[in-house]
């Protein structure tokens, strides 16, 4: 047999398990089963609030429970044990049950289900939602949906934190299905603060000090004045070679243009007697 066909038997055989502990040993508070296959055996560990009504008086109850899976289930040598469910109020299966018993005394499914969500919070949920539809209160099928608190809808987050059931009510006016979802505070903190939530920029905290004020000495002071004059002559002298030409330079380029116009102007003095006698 190939692993795919191997794997499917797998889990059919789980869902049929599932459905007959829930019929069996519904009324014990029967919340879950964990199936595990070793070479010696399968060992099923289930989860009930009250273990007394699975064990029975001498172990009689638990010994025809397991004689009833290895002939329905084909499990070769099966090992029930059973563990107590502390907190009943946070698993759907139990509080599916609960609906389910309080509809089939006739009450009605809005004070079930109104009961029950209270239940759920005060058992330390961090939030619930309850469907109800089907034949609820005439001959046409209805559906309602009440939630309370806070409730991951989709996503790995929802998969982690929120687990659901489904049960199914047989009424004298049909059949009405309820399925409770319950997100568990525990794991919805513990997701949220080391998976989910992104990683914050520390805070850092800079600490701003005075400077200590202390009297000048006139000899520092005199030292860092000459200082300073040096400087800002040594600045204008790099200032003054870079815009003009050199001191000699400019001394000559002066005489030469006052020689010119010297030349000019007595030139101008010997042409004017010339132009009289003229």
């Amino acid at each position: 047999m190939s692993s795919t066909k191997t794997a499917i038997r797998d889990n059919y055989n789980s869902l049929q398990l599932m459905s007959y502990l829930r019929e069996e040993i519904g009324d014990a508070g029967f919340s879950g089963a964990d199936v595990e296959a070793r070479p010696t055996g399968t060992t099923i560990t289930v989860h009930v609030t009250r273990p007394g009504l699975v064990i029975g008086r001498k172990g009689e109850g638990i010994r025809r429970l397991t004689d009833d899976i290895a002939t329905k289930f084909g499990y070769k040598e099966p090992r029930i044990s059973v563990k107590e469910n502390t907190k009943p109020e946070l698993s759907p299966t139990v509080m599916c049950n609960r609906v389910a018993s309080h509809i089939k005394r006739g009450t009605a499914f809005r004070r079930a289900v109104m009961w029950t969500m209270r239940q759920v919070m005060a058992g330390g949920a961090k939030g619930v939602q309850i469907t109800a539809s089907g034949k609820l209160r005439g001959d046409r099928s209805a559906f309602e949906k009440r939630t309370i608190g806070v409730l991951p809808r989709a996503g790995a987050f929802a998969d982690a934190v929120v687990e659901e059931d489904i049960v199914h009510v047989e009424t004298p006016m049909g059949l009405i299905g309820i399925r409770i979802r319950i997100a568990k505070e525990e794991e919805y903190r513990a997701r949220e603060s080391f998976e989910m939530r992104a990683p914050r920029a520390k805070r850092q905290r800079v600490r701003i000090e005075r400077a200590e004020e202390r009297p000048v000495d006139p000899k520092e002071a005199r030292s860092a004045g000459s200082e300073g004059a040096e400087k800002a002559g040594a600045e204008k002298a790099g200032a003054g070679k870079a815009g003009g030409p050199e001191p000699g330079k400019a001394d000559s380029a002066a005489a030469d243009a006052v020689e010119e116009t010297d030349e000019g102007v007595l030139a101008g003095d010997a042409a004017r007697p010339a132009e009289g006698s003229a």
